[in-house]
């Protein structure tokens, strides 16, 4: 696993081979030295498990069952079910201020997950990574997370001034046991925007869809409806009276009780709005999409069902070299990938024919050797039958005895 930064860009991947398509960016010796040390000792030279709790999940190096590319797609898979995962990597710290901040990576379900999370946590580079655990304070938590059938989305969690805010729209994420790429996009003027495999499926500001400031407006507390305030659209037709034979409802329970037309009202004057006043606790922010000393990426996640493989981690304030390095990585062996499956699948699926029509075959057989053995029987009870003049004396010329 190694750890690339071009201007403050991080990335955190496998393989050497990202480093020939990124090597020309680098002038930093020493993070070549960094790059060197990581091909050399692994990806756990580059990750921290927490020892927050000594029964944490492991996890393991895999490209999983099926893959585009053997090599390229292995990523760190979680290996232990109904677990709590915790492990980070630490790199430079850096702002993103002015600048947007792009946090992308790629994530499988290949056990078919029932209930887990597969997410990332960004957090300040004072974290103790030996301790992390589910209340280590982050920036911004981002990723898939399902849950049955009732929870199928995308957190973006977004820390402000130390609260958790949720984002209060509903971002559904894919279910499936592929591959898929996660971006997120934070930009200077406070605008968002998730992308999943390169696509854009939702956007907007941190005014609009989080909750991190007071409402710019709130009601007047010193407006009240006026007293003759009429919102009746309509009224009783004054005109319409009840009729003098009227049968009764609990003897006609069918017609009811009588009341009078409707009619529109003439001194309707609309639902009354109650006024709204600028919220004197209401300051406009414009930092609140920056973040300082950014220096940690987390796993911290729950599992019912291990198997998740997560891959090609990038942190970058270049939206276009994220674009391009989900092509280069996830783009690339997507199709082989989902080639890979279909054809295991297949495979499976004709070993169960071949399973099924074997039992069958054998069900079969056994039924002809059950019925050939019930004939073998009746054949031979035929055999036994007794003659009819069986024990029935007969004297010297063949007749039978008269019985005494």
């Amino acid at each position: 696993m190694h750890l690339l930064l071009i201007g403050w860009t991080i990335v955190i991947h496998y393989y050497w081979a990202v480093l020939k398509t990124f090597g020309k960016a680098f002038s930093s010796f020493k993070i070549l030295n960094q790059l060197k040390a990581a091909a050399k000792y692994g990806w756990k030279s580059r990750w921290v498990e927490s020892k927050h709790k000594s029964d944490y999940g492991q996890w393991k190096l895999s490209a999983g069952n099926f893959y585009g590319d053997a090599e390229a797609d292995k990523g760190i898979q979680t290996s232990q079910d109904a677990h709590f995962y915790a492990l980070s990597a630490l790199f430079e710290p850096f702002s993103n201020e002015g600048k947007p901040l792009v946090i992308q990576f790629t994530v499988k379900h290949e056990q078919k997950i029932d209930c887990g999370g597969g997410y990332v946590k960004l957090f300040p580079d004072d974290l103790d990574q030996s301790d992390m655990h589910g209340d280590s304070q982050y920036y911004i938590m981002f990723g898939p997370d399902i849950c049955g059938y009732s929870t199928k989305k995308v957190h973006v969690i977004i820390n402000y001034k130390g609260q958790n805010h949720l984002i209060k729209k509903d971002i559904k994420c894919k279910d499936d046991e592929l591959t898929h790429l996660y971006t997120l996009i934070v930009n200077p003027d406070q605008t968002y925007e998730v992308k999943i495999d390169n696509e854009k499926v939702e956007s907007g500001s941190f005014g609009d869809d989080w909750d991190m400031l007071p409402l710019k407006k709130i009601k007047d507390p010193e407006a009240k409806k006026p007293s003759d305030w009429d919102d009746r659209a309509e009224i009783d037709d004054p005109s319409d009276t009840k009729p003098e034979v009227y049968r009764k409802s609990e003897e006609f329970p069918l017609e009811g009780e009588w009341k009078p037309k409707q009619i529109d009202n003439p001194d309707y004057k609309g639902t009354w709005v109650h006024p709204e006043i600028d919220n004197p606790e209401y300051t406009h922010d414009a930092t609140m999409y920056k973040f300082n000393n950014i220096g940690v990426l987390g796993l911290d996640l729950w599992q019912v069902k291990s198997g998740t493989i997560f891959d090609n981690f990038l942190i970058t304030d270049d939206v276009k070299e994220a674009e391009e390095f989900g092509k280069e990585t996830w783009g690339k062996t997507k199709g082989p990938e989902k080639k890979m499956k279909n054809e295991q699948e297949d495979m499976e699926r004709k070993l169960r024919e071949e399973e099924e029509k074997e039992k069958n075959k054998e069900d079969t057989e056994g039924d002809d050797e059950d019925d050939k053995e019930d004939g073998e029987e009746e054949e031979g009870e035929d055999d036994e039958e007794p003659d009819d003049d069986a024990g029935i004396e007969e004297d010297n010329n063949g007749k039978p005895k008269d019985e005494l």
